[in-house]
């Protein structure tokens, strides 16, 4: 029996292994799995060797502080995938944590396979690490088109996929309705899926609610949030007093509710692609500690935080980082939206130009492909 170890970090790169997980358990249901994974992979009867948030650190300060814990993580990690002996060591995204466990894998076993998932952002900073990455890694499994070149430059094997979270997929419909109740106008929020995010951004968005329930009073806002920060999330609006607001975390659920949305706010990251696919218009939001952001601001270079900006060189979506990340800020630029019109389907006739350059349609089908071509 073939054997595959899915690495993820993080609950957006269990959601991605899944899309692809579930596609191979399809087509070879005779592969066995184990992983670090979370609910996702879970839901595919994969068993985690641990809890995915005990590697789930975001930030320089965050892993610095944990540097001893996340140093046993990625030895057990290690010693666990050397036990499970696979063909396959499929990492994916979180590279600081996933890629560390694979090299060091390859180092003791060479005959496993090593394919990643989600290349490292070498475009955005650290380009450097490709020379290093062609040692241990056989296969990088592309999300965007323009990352080829850096590894075509360095001979690393890679192909692009197309981003699962923008395929045509065939769900079945969920009535919302008891949810929704009587409110038609839908603000879909995503304050993020770590604990530093979202200790930081909830507040901020709870001021925001508060300003604009003086002025719009027929709006319904949903946070959509993980397993983990569902209750919590809850709580903190039922302590606030609020009669127009809910939180979720059934990713089905989720779904539907944001087609319904007249719009979104989500911290950066891989959400907004699923908020543009969805053509719903948003704003993106993200702040951090002052010591992680300047370290940031040094390395990285380029001008935008979120993808879609990247690649087409110009805001389409505003980006409210940092000091700009405010309750004031947030309610200013959607209360322009919501009164020029314009704006929003400005913006949604831009973003979906540039996800078309995104889409196979066939992201998962390729990536489950070359993970058998390896097998």
């Amino acid at each position: 029996m073939k054997k595959i170890f899915v690495l993820t970090g993080e609950p957006s790169g269990d959601k991605l292994a899944s899309t692809v997980i579930s596609k191979l358990k399809k087509t070879n249901p005779e592969i066995e799995y184990l992983c670090v994974g979370g609910t996702h992979l879970n839901t595919l009867g994969l068993n985690s060797i641990y809890d995915l948030k005990e590697v789930t650190y975001i930030g320089f300060t965050s892993v610095l502080l944990n540097i001893f814990k996340i140093k046993k993580k990625i030895k057990e990690t290690v010693d666990k995938i050397i036990e499970f002996k696979p063909d396959i060591l499929f990492s994916v995204d979180s590279p600081d944590f996933t890629l560390r466990v694979a090299e060091k894998v390859k180092k003791i076993n060479p005959n496993i396979k090593t394919i990643h998932f989600v290349a490292p952002q070498v475009w955005v900073w650290r380009e450097q690490r490709l020379k290093k990455l062609k040692k241990f890694i056989d296969h990088v499994l592309l999300l965007f088109p323009f990352e080829k070149k850096y590894f075509d430059k360095e001979n690393i094997q890679s192909t692009f996929t197309g981003h699962p979270l923008l395929e045509i997929v065939d769900r079945s419909k969920i009535d919302v309705t008891h949810i929704l109740k009587s409110h038609k106008k839908i603000i879909s929020i995503f304050p993020g899926s770590r604990r530093s995010e979202v200790d930081i951004l909830l507040p901020i968005l709870i001021d925001f609610i508060k300003m604009m329930n003086k002025k719009y009073k027929d709006i319904f806002y949903v946070f959509h949030s993980t397993s983990e920060f569902n209750k919590s999330t809850q709580d903190r609006l039922l302590k606030e007093g609020f009669s127009n607001c809910g939180s979720i975390c059934d990713e089905k659920i989720k779904y539907e509710i944001l087609k319904y949305s007249m719009f979104a706010i989500a911290k950066s990251g891989t959400i907004s692609l699923e908020i543009s696919n969805a053509k719903v218009p948003s704003i993106i939001i993200y702040k951090m500690n002052v010591i992680n952001y300047l370290i940031v601001k040094m390395l990285v270079k380029v001008k935008f935080a979120n993808i879609i900006n990247i690649a087409a060189n110009e805001e389409i979506i505003p980006e409210l980082i940092q000091s700009n990340c405010n309750s004031k800020n947030i309610y200013n630029k959607i209360d322009n939206f919501f009164y020029d019109k314009q704006l929003i389907k400005d913006q949604i006739e831009k973003t979906q130009n540039i996800i078309e350059h995104f889409k196979t349609n066939k992201s998962s089908e390729i990536a489950a492909s070359v993970l058998v071509n390896n097998l």
